[in-house]
């Protein structure tokens, strides 16, 4: 029989370095699609916590070092025998090198805990960035779900959120307002953007 367009899953691959949060909450929204699948974590961390999110989804992992992913294509291979047709950073660290954003263009999103291009470029990341809302003074803060480019947080626009900083908002409190916004949106700008990529 011959199969239809929707019977083969479109596949997700999901970078992070840390915690992993942003990336369980796409596990979680894609565990029962039928549509799509998360089919690999990979991060730079061996201590990164995402490994035993994953591990909990029973998905695979890879975890890699500088010199593969920046002097080899390794990390390419795997994603290309793995026929993975979106790359979700969520909490990566390091500047994609060329040979992935060759492979994926317009197929590779990340996601900023600020309202971009504020509060962006190399280093800004976590709390730092929570951090320069605050000592900036802005009434609101915001999340910047963004294509993938050779730069710091500078690929164009997919989608914006904010919220309101009260004049007693603390550290945690921002941090807590943008991760809600994170969870809440990044799953669904992410089976967006899978549905419009043809098989």
């Amino acid at each position: 029989m011959k199969k239809t367009q929707n019977s083969v899953k479109k596949r997700i691959a999901i970078f992070a370095s840390g915690s992993g949060s942003n990336a369980q909450k796409i596990m979680e929204h894609f565990k029962r699609s039928t549509e799509a699948e998360v089919a690999l974590v990979l991060t730079n961390n061996p201590e990164s916590y995402v490994l035993q999110r994953a591990d909990s989804f029973e998905i695979p992992s890879h975890i890699f070092d500088r010199h593969e992913f920046y002097q080899t294509d390794d990390v390419l291979d795997l994603l290309k025998n793995l026929d993975v047709d979106l790359i979700v950073l969520a909490g990566f660290l390091w500047l994609i090198p060329q040979n992935l954003l060759k492979e994926y263009p317009g197929r590779m999103i990340n996601i900023h805990p600020a309202l971009l291009p504020k509060h962006g470029g190399k280093g800004m990341y976590g709390d730092r960035v929570h951090k320069a809302v605050m000592e900036a003074g802005d009434t609101e803060g915001g999340i910047t779900i963004h294509y993938v480019n050779e730069h710091y947080d500078e690929g164009e626009f997919i989608y914006q959120a904010k919220y309101r900083i009260e004049k007693d908002d603390n550290l945690e409190m921002i941090k807590f307002k943008g991760q809600q916004l994170e969870h809440l949106h990044y799953p669904k700008i992410v089976e967006t953007l899978i549905k419009k990529i043809k098989k």
